[in-house]
């Protein structure tokens, strides 16, 4: 699948010029903690695309970052029994250690913080091969997540063979195709919650835990041909505010599909339908930032092209809807995960450049960069000050969510 996600990647960033002259007329390691913010003179100060900063500087700026987020992480955010929020199960600390792996990979063998909250994860294996808590009413996202940081953790110092945690890491696999919703739950493709993974604690998938799925069987070795991710691809297309195009496979055949119709994607349209945005008056499903970028993250692990008309409308509700300001849609709450699902799409789709409405050119990294600065807290944590709704007054899961958006970052 590498090879179809690069050629996506470059497919993705000549769209983008194209679109931009059309739009625009043709115009064109820090090896220790940083404990203060940093200086003026250690970043630049440039603050549009095309300005005169350079990778160095960029990445310069994501190293101090993230070492007063980690060091936030290993002094003040974990508990005594190595997880760090336990009360979810696995699933924070499976954030927070990939978190850290992704800009510290040897920490899994060297760094007792990370080696105790492995640990942690360990714990939580249960004899039917997921990884949570017992009684969860999370498995999927919590088993998710912790695939994450395991295959991070197998990764380290090179480690090329099947690693320490091959057995745990099949079995959870296993797991999560035997849990996502098809044929065992009884529905046929027909349903709308069909190829779809839920929390567990509603009659229904959504497509934030399908997107958790998808990116865990594809760090899973999962290629875009495997059956798990093409049934997810079905319940993925069926969240975008877009009539099922001819020729597809996959789309929405739902009776919300062309209400609204700016490509944008929603939460599910499983049981009835649901977005976290509302409905318009005509009883469509709003469309809102965090959940287009889980959509187009999703689509092209799953093999779609932008010649394809479900990625073509949502690059199009991107470039209409770009902002660093606000989750399109939904303002201040789920601001940090948005953060997290926007670099982490935008970099798996190889876009460089956002050219926004009105012809704008966004360089999406140096701006997120900028904004992570600006919000990150005197103690290295990020917490999000104007919404706490789902768990973003909670500092280790929202520190989690930008360490990882800086990872996607680094040039």
């Amino acid at each position: 699948m590498k090879m179809n996600i690069v050629s996506s990647a470059k497919k993705v960033a000549l769209l983008l010029v194209s679109v931009s002259m059309a739009q625009a007329g043709g115009l064109a390691l820090a090896a220790e903690v940083v404990a203060e913010p940093p200086a003026a003179s250690e970043v630049s100060t440039a603050t549009t695309s095309g300005s005169d900063h350079t990778d160095v500087d960029l990445n310069r700026r994501i190293e101090i970052m993230a070492d007063r987020g980690i060091a936030f992480l290993q002094n003040l955010g974990q508990g005594e029994d190595g997880a760090f929020s336990g009360e979810t199960g696995a699933a924070v600390t499976g954030l927070c250690v990939r978190a850290i792996l992704e800009h510290r990979p040897s920490a899994a063998t060297t760094d007792p913080v990370v080696v105790n909250a492995l640990k942690f994860i360990e714990s939580k294996v249960q004899p039917d091969g997921g990884i949570y808590a017992v009684g969860s009413l999370y498995r999927n996202y919590e088993t998710s997540t912790a695939v994450l940081a395991l295959v991070a953790a197998n990764k380290a110092d090179g480690q090329t063979g099947p690693g320490k945690y091959a057995s745990v890491l099949k079995r959870a696999e296993l797991f999560l195709k035997d849990i996502q919703w098809d044929e065992g739950e009884g529905i046929t493709p027909e349903d709308a919650a069909y190829g779809g993974a839920g929390y567990g604690s509603h009659s229904r998938p959504d497509l934030s835990n399908t997107s958790f799925l998808i990116d865990a069987l594809h760090e899973l070795g999962n290629d875009a041909d495997d059956e798990s991710i093409q049934k997810a691809l079905q319940f993925v297309a069926r969240t975008q505010n877009l009539k099922q195009p001819e020729g597809t496979e996959a789309g929405n055949d739902t009776p919300h599909a062309d209400k609204i119709g700016d490509g944008g994607f929603y939460y599910t349209p499983a049981a009835g339908g649901q977005s976290k945005a509302g409905e318009s008056e005509a009883g469509g499903l709003r469309s809102y930032g965090s959940m287009t970028y889980a959509g187009l993250k999703s689509m092209i692990y799953a093999g779609l092209t932008p010649e394809d008309p479900r990625v073509d409308a949502a690059l199009s509700f991107i470039r209409d809807h770009y902002s660093l300001e606000t989750n399109p849609g939904m303002g201040a709450q789920g601001l940090f995960y948005y953060y997290h699902t926007f670099a982490k799409a935008l970099d798996v789709a190889g876009m460089e450049v956002v050219d926004a409405k009105g012809g704008t050119a966004h360089d999406w990294r140096l701006e997120l960069v900028e904004k992570l600065e600006s919000t990150q807290q005197e103690d290295g944590s990020w917490v999000n000050d104007q919404s706490e709704r789902w768990m973003e007054g909670d500092r280790q899961l929202v520190t989690a969510y930008c360490l990882l958006a800086l990872a996607h970052s680094k040039q």
